[in-house]
């Protein structure tokens, strides 16, 4: 009953902040801001404990909030991140801006293609995998595309509940299977 509860929360705040943004007639910078922030929370446990615990003062919470994001976002997108966390629903921002990120792309007829990779990719690699992806997928892709050493080469894309794992890491660990074999 509890996760039919928490879905519904999610569910409900991504649907509420989609139309905020949509509304205000930035979707495509706040939703990709949105969507990296809510990537960073949930990497970093430190940060999404200082965060959402209701302990802490929300005065010192939003502080964290705007140090951390004050000259690297835009202020629609600030503003909707520190109210989720105000209405003491921070432990769900993560699946909120996911949610919210399918939500535009399925207004654009596309789905989010959530790309990894050790170095940040030029806007022609970019446009090449959005092809390739679609073309495998038989849909719009929109790339999300976000840097993670721990890939070392090559990347790792995760359309839905598909992933592609065409990194060097995961040939390597093929390559030691195969030699054990």
């Amino acid at each position: 009953m509890a996760n039919v509860m928490s879905e519904e929360v999610v569910h409900g705040y991504a649907a509420a902040l989609f139309q905020v943004v949509r509304a205000e007639g930035e979707l495509e910078r706040v939703e990709d801001e949105l969507y990296r922030f809510g990537k960073l929370l949930e990497g970093n446990h430190e940060l999404k404990q200082a965060l959402t615990d209701q302990s802490i003062d929300i005065g010192q919470r939003k502080k964290v909030l705007n140090e951390l994001l004050e000259d690297k976002v835009s202020a629609h997108t600030l503003g909707l991140i520190a109210f989720v966390i105000e209405q003491g629903r921070g432990r769900h921002l993560p699946q909120i801006l996911s949610e919210l990120s399918d939500l535009a792309a399925a207004e654009r007829d596309s789905v989010i293609a959530e790309v990894r990779s050790a170095i940040p990719l030029e806007k022609a690699q970019q446009e090449e995998l959005a092809r390739a992806l679609s073309k495998a997928t038989g849909k719009k892709v929109e790339l999300k595309v976000l840097v993670d050493p721990s890939v070392i080469g090559g990347v790792v894309a995760k359309v839905g509940d598909t992933v592609i794992d065409g990194s060097v890491k995961r040939r390597l660990e093929q390559l030691k299977e195969q030699v054990r074999g």
